[in-house]
C-alpha cells in the first residue's frame, strides 16, 4: 500500500506573500487519518462483490465534514480512471474489464480540500471465461440481455453486458461463437436491431464490432444466424444471401448476386471436417420451395469452371457429368423435394459410417404432412485426396413425421449428434423420435407443467475435451418473466432423457438462446 497526504494551498497566499498581512486567518486543526486494514494486493473476479472496510485510526471522520472516493486506474497502454464509489466503505459489484488496476482510496476534508490517499494493487480476472451464455428478451421492448451461468464460480450473473458501452438492442435472436470471427471478438450477438461482435475479455464492446463493418458494401443486415462453412461464413437476411471468404484472415461479407431468392436463416454445411477443397453449402429457397446448393469453388478452371449455384437435383446431375465429379450415395430418398414449406434445418456431427461427413436435417411441411430429409455434404471434386469425405452428397435419411403427436404445434427441434434421433418441443413437453424405425417411434421425454420451452438444442462444443458434452440436451424454458436452464446428460443415457435428473439453473430472464462459452485457447 502506498499512503500519501495532499494539502491544497491557496494560490492567493503564494502570490500575495509581500502584501500587507491583515491577520485574517481561520486556523483549525486537521485530524489526520491513519488508513489501514486492507491488503496491498487484491484479486477479484468480474461480476463478483468487492467489499472493503478501511480503518481510519483513532479519530472520527463524519460525512458532514469529510467525503470519500474509491477510484480504479487501469494499468494498460491507454490508462483510464473509473469512479467506483463515494462512500467510506466499498461495496462494489465488479464491472471493470479484466486487467491490472491501481485502486485509490481518498479521504477528503470538505472545508479545506485537504485529502489523504491510499493505493492498492487490484487484479481483475474473468468470472465469465467459461459457462453458459443465456440470451434473454427483457421487458416489454424485448431488450437483448445476456445472463451468464459461470463454471468458474458456480454463480449466475444477470445482464453481464450492462455497462460495457454497447447501445441497447432489441428483439434478440442468437448468441454464438464463430470460428471465423476476429479472435479478440469471437462472439456474435444477433438481434432484430442489428448484429455485433462481443470481445473475448469481459464481453467488451467497441463501435467497430458492429456487423456493418464486416460488409463489403453499405448493407447493414440483421441476420437470425451466421453459419460457419468450410473456410467461410454465410448468412441470409432480407432477401439477400451473403458469403465471406475466410481462407486467409477474416473476410468481408458480400452478396451472392446470382441468388435472387429469400433463403431460410440456417444454412446446411458439413460441421464434421474442414478438409474439403470444393465444399457445398445447402440453402432452402423459401420463394420457390426447393433445396439449392452453393459451391463457389466450382468456378475454378481446375475443377471445370461451372456455375456456383444449383438446385440440388441439378447439382446431382452435374456431378455425374463432371470429369472429376464426386459420387452421390444413399437411397433414403430418390430426389430432393420441391414445393414444401420450410420448418427447420440443423447441422449435426452424426456420422453413421465414419465418413467425416455429418448429417444436415431438414423438416418440411406439405399441408398436414411433415417429412424429414437428412443430407450429407462432402467433397464435390473426386480428384482431391486429403483424407476428407469420400463422396460428394449423401441422401442419408428420410422419415414421415406426420403421425408424431402434436408435431404441427412444435416450436423447437433438436437433432442428436450421437444417434439418429430427433426431439421436438410443444409447450412444456419434449418428445423423442427414433428415426431408425419405420414408421418412426415417438416417446414423451420431458414434461415441465406451466412452462413454455423457448430454446432446445444440442450445443456443439469445439474442443475435444468437451466432445461428449455435445450429446447433452439443453432446454431453456420460461414461466412469466422468469427463465430456467436445464441440461440433460446425453452420452451415458444414450439420448433417453426420460429418466435423467437435469442440472438446473433458475432466476434467468426470458430465454431466447443458449450457447456454452468454452475457455478460449
Amino acid at each position: 500500500m502506498n499512503f500519501t497526504k495532499w494539502i491544497a494551498v491557496g494560490a492567493g497566499i503564494l502570490l500575495l506573500s509581500c502584501a500587507q498581512d491583515l491577520g485574517n486567518y481561520d486556523y483549525h486543526e486537521l485530524k489526520e487519518p491513519v488508513i489501514s486494514g486492507i491488503e496491498s494486493d487484491i484479486a477479484v473476479l468480474t461480476h463478483s462483490r468487492l467489499e472493503l472496510r478501511p480503518d481510519l485510526g483513532e479519530h472520527e471522520f463524519p460525512e458532514s465534514d469529510y467525503t470519500f472516493e474509491w477510484r480504479a486506474l487501469s494499468q494498460n497502454d491507454n490508462p483510464t480512471m473509473t469512479l467506483l464509489a463515494e462512500t467510506r466503505d466499498l461495496d462494489y459489484t465488479v464491472e471493470l474489464l479484466p486487467g491490472s488496476y491501481q485502486l485509490i482510496f481518498r479521504v477528503i476534508e470538505r472545508a479545506s480540500g485537504v485529502f489523504w490517499q491510499a493505493e492498492y494493487n487490484l487484479q481483475v480476472s474473468e468470472s465469465t471465461s467459461e459457462g453458459w451464455m443465456v440470451l434473454c428478451a427483457d421487458g416489454s421492448e424485448n431488450r437483448a440481455r445476456l445472463d451468464m451461468v459461470s463454471k468458474v464460480t458456480g454463480e449466475t450473473y444477470l445482464d453481464v453486458l450492462k455497462g460495457n458501452g454497447m447501445p441497447e438492442l432489441r428483439n434478440p435472436y442468437r448468441i454464438q461463437w464463430s470460428r471465423f470471427a476476429d479472435s479478440e471478438s469471437p462472439y456474435y450477438l444477433l438481434t432484430g436491431d442489428g448484429a455485433t461482435r462481443l470481445g473475448r475479455s469481459g464481453f467488451e464492446w467497441k463501435e467497430e464490432y458492429r456487423l456493418q463493418y464486416e460488409m463489403g458494401n453499405s448493407d447493414n443486415p440483421a441476420p437470425e444466424a451466421i453459419t460457419d462453412v468450410t473456410a467461410a461464413k454465410m448468412m441470409a437476411c432480407d432477401g439477400k444471401i451473403y458469403y465471406a471468404e475466410c481462407m486467409v484472415g477474416v473476410g468481408l461479407f458480400g452478396p451472392i448476386t446470382e441468388a435472387a431468392f429469400h433463403a431460410a436463416p440456417v444454412i446446411g454445411t458439413n460441421i464434421s471436417t474442414q478438409y474439403i477443397v470444393v465444399p457445398v453449402a445447402m440453402l432452402y429457397d423459401l420463394d420457390n420451395k426447393r433445396f439449392v446448393g452453393y459451391a463457389p469453388n466450382l468456378r475454378s478452371s481446375d475443377v471445370g469452371g461451372y456455375d456456383a449455384l444449383h438446385e440440388m437435383n441439378d447439382l446431382v446431375t452435374l456431378l455425374a457429368e463432371m470429369d472429376n465429379g464426386g459420387t452421390v450415395i444413399g437411397s433414403a430418398f430418390e430426389t430432393f423435394p420441391q414445393g414444401k414449406e420450410f420448418v427447420w434445418m440443423e447441422n449435426t456431427k452424426y456420422d453413421p459410417n465414419n465418413t467425416g461427413t455429418g448429417i444436415t436435417y431438414t423438416v418440411l411441411r406439405d399441408g398436414e404432412e411433415f417429412s424429414l430429409y437428412g443430407t450429407q455434404l462432402g467433397e464435390l471434386w473426386s480428384a482431391v485426396s486429403l483424407g476428407g469425405p469420400a463422396f460428394a452428397l449423401g441422401r442419408s435419411a428420410w422419415a414421415d413425421l406426420s403421425a408424431c403427436p402434436e408435431i404441427d404445434r412444435a416450436s423447437q427441434f433438436a437433432f442428436s449428434s450421437l444417434r439418429s434421433m430427433m426431439y421436438y418441443a410443444v409447450g412444456g413437453t419434449v418428445y423423442a423420435v427414433d428415426l431408425t424405425q419405420s414408421p418412426v417411434q415417438t416417446s414423451r421425454q420431458i414434461s415441465l407443467p406451466g412452462e413454455q420451452i423457448t430454446c432446445m438444442k444440442f450445443n456443439i462444443y469445439q474442443y475435444n475435451e468437451n466432445a461428449n458434452r455435445s450429446y447433452d440436451l439443453v432446454v431453456g424454458s420460461v414461466k412469466g418473466e422468469a427463465g430456467t436452464l436445464r441440461i440433460y446428460e446425453g452420452f451415458d443415457s444414450n439420448g433417453d432423457f426420460s429418466r435423467v435428473e437435469p442440472e438446473v439453473h433458475t432466476g434467468l430472464g426470458r430465454i431466447v438462446d443458449i450457447t456454452y462459452r468454452e475457455m478460449l485457447k
